[in-house]
């Protein structure tokens, strides 16, 4: 199985992060995978996406068109990538950063308030972990243990102490909705 995953929103929302995340996560769990960031030279506040492509087969190109999830974090992510999932795909946005209703009926959409709820627990930074644990509930492409145990990777020694809520944040998205 292939997953093609977009992730996009502005810099500072932790898009790349995520992205990372995904990756340093299929390594573990013994999947081919390529990431793919991309940035304005503005970074925080500007346009902000990645491309991860996790798979059971080596993986021919990092760069999708064509993505079978996007991940979006505001409007004009969803404008770009509403219109780019396949057929039969997810996309997962934020809702309190896109407002506007999906036109596409041929596709699931997952509105999660992800920023509001993490502003509400105090850490409104981490709302890319209630998507990706939104992710992964409903694809399945990952394993929670593996995504935990990247974090150590990804995250830098200083800011270890930040884990414990991203995994709480983790489970919100995952268990979003049920």
């Amino acid at each position: 199985m292939t997953y093609e995953i977009i992730i996009s929103g502005f810099g500072g929302q932790g898009i790349l992060a995520a992205g990372m995340l995904l990756a340093y996560a299929a390594v573990l769990e013994d999947k081919y995978v390529s990431w793919l960031p991309s940035y304005g030279p503005e970074k925080r506040g500007g346009t902000s996406n990645c491309h991860v492509v996790i798979s059971d087969e080596p993986v021919g190109s990092p760069f999708i068109t064509n993505p079978r999830v996007a991940i979006v974090m505001s409007k004009p992510a969803f404008d770009k990538y509403e219109i780019a999932v396949s057929e039969g795909g997810i996309l997962l946005c934020d809702s309190l950063a896109v407002t506007e209703k999906p036109s596409r009926r041929d596709i699931q959409v997952v509105e999660i308030p992800a920023t509001q709820m993490t502003a509400e627990m105090g850490i409104p930074k981490m709302a890319n972990m209630v998507l990706i644990g939104k992710l992964l509930d409903k694809t399945k492409v990952l394993r929670e243990d593996f995504i935990i145990e990247a974090l150590y990777e990804v995250l830098p020694q200083h800011k270890h102490n930040l884990i414990p809520d991203e995994i709480k944040t983790l489970k919100l998205g995952m268990n979003y909705g049920a």
